[in-house]
């Protein structure tokens, strides 16, 4: 038996045949648990070796191979003993990349990978795939190795298997990824990605020989034994290398291991589908505050443990230390968010909030921001908090995917560790705003208002994520975001039963005349405006009775009022849909209070934002974006550089006109300069390059979108148009034949305009006009109304609302938000005389 470290270049490269047998199992790797965690490795080493970090590796585990024997005038073959799904993996990895390097019109490079998937042709008799499957597999797997490029998946006889899913998996990744790269640094990442697959993966390839017994080295590294925790593999470590410590294990142990082995600490938690220790949970999530990187389970303790020997300044005890001071602060924050006493801090309200919709993505950023000696403002700490829970909620509102947002989250980590705690909450918030890829993206108000107008809610959340919603909707109603608490304490949580005003079996005491308003009343039943929290549940016969008789529902609600939002609703008359949509509105409104994004910030994903010119370093230094004498710190290796007044950067004494000249200079060989280089505050030249861009770009936020569209309708009947704004609120100004006319302007992308109830207040002027922008039509549509008429309707409309809530608002009295629909709007003749 011989043991080797080989790539898989190294591996694959000759023409040979690795055979599964017909008694291995079939290919049984899922998404979840294998292929994008492997996608992850391989995506974080690429991106790596593409910023100068040639040495990266990446550890993939091991295969036993058994040659077969001399065959005559063949190519050597090769059993494999055990590692098959690790190896069908890595070619269904290779032959996608490949695909995609095609597409690219990479040719070299995908011609690269193909040899080490398939013989050359002229080298063997038939079946040219190196890998062959003998088991059910053989038939899916040969199918997708031998499509021609592009794979149309949907197309393949076997495109319901996991080996056909797998290598779709794997081409939509990689595909999507490249997409990111701006045109002309996608030959770099393919080259890294090529380089990354062929040359940076490792492998320990057991070979045995013909005559060996297979079986029983298979059965050794198979053995029967539990197998240790990643607890266990820790502290086996750390008490290894206080070998050269002065502290003793027995000292080390007794003041900092021993808290890991009390029950809190050894309670099995569950994380997405997996069930680990949260001693695991918290040394994983400690680690990736530490390193900036996306750690996944099987690089765990490979990861952990280059960090302990590499790259910590300190021995084991230091580490012992710190990991205990930092878990007693985690597990304050997680027994105060499982607590329901309403008195909390927002470090713990978050880690509720989190734990709620089922994300403990968040987890190692806190630990970061508490960190000895990062000492972050009190005020950066908040904006930070709330900047990562609103992201990530909101995406969670939507039902988006979180898959890759524990990147994100690492990414932060990795880009800002080396700057000052100073501001590091506002550097957080805007990097989050820049995000805007539909995997990773923060949406804005109008998404989730056009999302929750409609959803069945109920249905589609868990109970935890539903309430905390609801109990969010609570805290906006006594007070909690406009900073005037009307109660000083928020309100329990998850311990309140979540009741629908409209019963989900309306039928016997709620009935309608028509199928249609049947259907119509169904569909409200699971909305956001019919649920309400309640300190217990009633039972069914109250539960599913009419709305206003003595006995009735209302009468029920009505003494469980302690809940402002159920408070406010009972005073209504009817309840119905009408009743339940305009609730609906309010309570979004709420949501996206506890919420809030960025001013002017519009989250709707672009598949990709190309620049509209391209920007140099001496743009960014017209544009005021970078200043002379900038510092430019070196992303791995080299000395600092520095922005000159002309543009130019200045390394060593020598001036260069782009930053992948100075990077090379300073790293000794090609580099893409825009990732390598780095501002002290943590961004990237790059991220500076696409601010700008941005700015420059004819895409536009909603509201810009609306300000352009009447600015050129206005332009198209003769008017000059200038823009003026007064403390936040904006105006076009249209000037024509000596006339002067002054216009707001209201933009919706979604179901409504977003107003104020104070628009419909009396105003010492209202000879202006109201244009409203309708972004949802094929082409957008201008309208303009006069602003007198906008505010009679609007306080006319509040009016009569309140009227009919006994002068309060149904869930937040405070609230001055106000939808205006189009129904409403064509109640009013517009002005046509422009």
């Amino acid at each position: 038996m011989d043991t080797y470290l080989r790539s898989p270049h190294a591996l694959f490269a000759l023409s040979q045949n690795f055979n599964i047998p017909l008694f291995q199992r079939r290919y049984v790797w899922t998404e979840e648990d294998q292929w994008a965690p492997l996608w992850s490795d391989v995506r974080r080493t690429a991106e790596a070796r593409a910023g100068g970090n040639a040495d990266v590796t990446h550890f993939l585990g091991a295969v036993v191979l058994q040659d077969q024997g001399a065959v005559v005038g063949g190519v050597p073959q090769w059993s494999v003993i055990d590692g098959q799904q690790r190896i069908t993996s890595l070619q269904l990895l290779m032959d996608a990349a490949a695909a995609a390097l095609e597409e690219l019109e990479q040719t070299r490079l995908a011609s690269r990978l193909r040899k080490l998937t398939h013989n050359d042709a002229d080298e063997v008799d038939g079946d040219l795939l190196k890998l062959r499957h003998s088991n059910a597999d053989r038939e899916a797997f040969d199918e997708v190795m031998e499509a021609p490029a592009p794979v149309d998946h949907s197309r393949l006889k076997s495109g319901n298997t996991l080996v056909a899913a797998a290598h779709a998996f794997f081409t939509e990744r990689i595909a999507h990824w490249l997409q990111e790269k701006p045109d002309e640094d996608q030959a770099q990442w393919a080259s890294a990605l090529a380089d990354t697959l062929a040359s940076a993966l490792q492998l320990v390839v057991i070979a045995l020989k013909p005559d060996e017994d297979s079986q029983e080295i298979f059965e050794t590294l198979n053995a029967r034994g539990t197998p240790l925790q990643a607890a266990d593999l820790i502290k086996n470590l750390l008490f290894q290398r206080l070998v050269s410590s002065v502290m003793s294990p027995e000292v080390a142990y007794r003041e900092y291991w021993r808290l890991f082995e009390t029950p809190f600490w050894e309670k099995e938690v569950t994380v997405g589908r997996v069930r680990t220790t949260r001693s695991a949970l918290f040394l994983n999530q400690w680690l990736v505050s530490r390193v900036g990187e996306d750690v996944g389970p099987r690089a765990f303790f490979r990861r952990f443990k280059h960090f302990v020997d590499h790259e910590f300044d300190g021995d084991a005890a230091e580490i012992l230390k710190l990991l205990h001071g930092q878990a007693i602060t985690y597990q304050r924050w997680v027994e105060r968010a499982a607590s329901q006493d309403p008195s909390i801090d927002r470090v713990s309200l978050s880690v509720y909030r989190m734990d709620a919709i089922g994300l403990q993505i968040a987890r190692p950023m806190l630990i970061w921001l508490h960190q000895p000696g990062f000492d972050v403002p009190e005020n950066e700490l908040s904006i930070a908090i709330d900047a990562v829970e609103s992201w990530l909620v909101r995406r969670a509102i939507l039902r988006l995917s979180a898959s890759d947002l524990g990147r994100i989250v690492a990414r932060l980590i990795n880009q800002f560790r080396d700057t000052t705690p100073d501001g590091i909450g506002t550097r957080i918030r805007n990097e989050l705003a820049r995000l805007s890829t539909e995997t990773t993206y923060w949406p804005d108000d109008d998404e989730i208002r056009d999302f929750l107008a409609t959803a069945p809610v109920y249905s589609h959340y868990s109970a935890a994520r539903m309430r905390m919603l609801l109990e969010a909707v609570e805290d906006d109603a006594r007070g909690f975001n406009s900073g005037k608490s009307k109660t000083g304490v928020r309100t329990s949580r998850g311990i309140m039963a979540i009741e629908h005003v409209l019963p989900r079996r309306w039928q016997t005491n709620w009935p309608v005349a028509t199928l249609a308003e049947e259907v119509e009343r169904t569909n409200h039943v699971h909305r956001l405006g019919n649920l309400t929290l309640l300190t217990h549940t009633l039972n069914s016969s109250v539960s599913n009775a009419a709305w206003g008789s003595d006995s009735g529902k209302r009468a029920a609600l009505r003494r469980h009022d302690v809940m402002l939002m159920t408070r406010n609703l009972t005073d209504r008359a009817t309840w119905d849909e009408a009743a339940i949509d305009g609730r609906t509105e309010e309570m979004t409104a709420a949501i996206l209070a506890t919420w809030p994004i960025p001013e002017e910030h519009s989250g709707l994903p672009e598949a990709k934002k190309p620049m509209s010119t391209y920007v140099s370093v001496k743009d960014l230094v017209a544009s005021g974006r970078l200043l002379p004498g900038t510092v430019l710190k070196a992303r791995t290796g080299g000395e600092d550089a520095e922005i000159t007044d002309r543009g130019d950067i200045r390394y060593k004494g020598r001036l260069y006109d782009t930053p992948s000249g100075a990077g090379k200079a300073a790293l000794g060989r090609t580099v893409n300069g825009w990732h390598f280089w780095r501002l002290e505050d943590g961004r990237r030249l790059v991220d500076v390059r696409m601010d700008q861009a941005r700015a420059d770009d004819v895409r536009a936020s909603t509201r810009e979108r609306g300000l352009r569209e009447v600015t050129e309708w206005l332009q198209a009947r003769g008017w000059a148009v200038n823009q003026e704004k007064t403390g936040n609120r904006l105006r076009l100004v249209a000037e024509r034949d000596g006339k002067q006319r002054s216009l707001r302007v209201s933009t919706k992308s979604a179901a409504s305009w977003q107003l104020s109830t104070a628009d419909g207040t009396p105003a010492v002027d209202s000879s202006g006009y109201w244009a409203f922008v309708d972004l949802q039509s094929a082409e957008p549509t201008v309208v303009v109304y006069s602003e007198q008429n906008i505010r009679d309707l609007i306080a006319v409309d509040v009016a009569e609302y309140l009227g009919q809530h006994g002068g309060k608002r149904p869930v937040n009295s405070n609230s001055e938000h106000f939808a205006l629909h189009p129904s409403r709007l064509a109640s009013i003749n517009p002005r046509l005389d422009w």
